[in-house]
C-alpha cells in the first residue's frame, strides 16, 4: 500500500471519527433537551466546537501517521538490510512521499466529487428552507454534507489508487 493510499486512511478515519462524535454529541443534547431545536447559538456553537476539534484531530492523526510511517520504515530497512541508517531511512520516506502526475490527477478528481457532495448538500439544505424546516436543520444538513465531502474525496482517492485513473 502505498503513502498516499495510508494517508487517505488516516484521513478517512478522521472524518469518521469526528462525524460519529459530532452526531453522538448533538443526539444525546437533543434528547436531554440541553439544545432546543431553534436554539440557533447552541447549534452555532457546538458546531464550532467540532469545526475546532475536527481541525485539531486532523493535525494530530497526520502527525502520529507520519511517525508510524517513519518506525515502520525504519522496521523494514533494519529487518532487510539488519542495518538503521538515517540518511536511507529519510530518502525512503521521501521517496514515497513525492507526488507526480498520477497523484495530481486522482486529487483533482476526488476534490471534485467531494465539491459534488458539498453542493449537493448544499441544495439539500437550502430546499428543508423552502419547507419550513427549522434553521438548525438547515445548519446541520450543511455541516454534515461538509463532513461527507470530505469523507468521499477521502474515499475517492482510495479507489482510485486502488483501480487507477485515466485522463478522461
Amino acid at each position: 500500500m502505498s503513502y498516499h493510499e495510508k494517508r487517505a486512511i488516516a484521513s478517512m478515519i478522521t472524518w469518521t471519527l469526528i462525524l460519529l462524535a459530532y452526531c453522538t454529541y448533538t443526539f444525546r443534547k437533543y434528547q436531554l433537551g440541553v439544545i432546543a431545536t431553534d436554539d440557533m447559538k447552541s447549534w452555532s456553537s457546538t458546531i464550532l466546537l467540532f469545526i475546532g476539534v475536527g481541525i485539531v484531530a486532523a493535525i494530530i492523526i497526520q502527525i502520529l501517521f507520519h511517525i508510524l510511517l517513519s518506525v515502520a520504515v525504519t522496521v523494514q530497512e533494519k529487518k532487510r538490510n539488519g542495518t538503521c541508517d538515517d540518511k536511507e531511512i529519510q530518502k525512503t520516506i521521501e521517496s514515497d512521499m513525492v507526488t507526480d502526475e498520477m497523484n495530481q490527477l486522482i486529487e483533482l478528481k476526488s476534490m471534485r466529487i467531494a465539491f459534488i457532495v458539498v453542493a449537493i448538500g448544499f441544495v439539500t439544505a437550502l430546499l428543508s428552507q423552502v419547507l419550513n424546516y427549522s434553521s438548525t436543520v438547515m445548519l446541520n444538513i450543511m455541516f454534515v454534507s461538509f463532513l461527507i465531502g470530505s469523507l468521499s474525496g477521502e474515499l475517492t482517492q482510495l479507489y482510485f489508487y486502488r483501480k487507477g485513473v485515466n485522463n478522461g
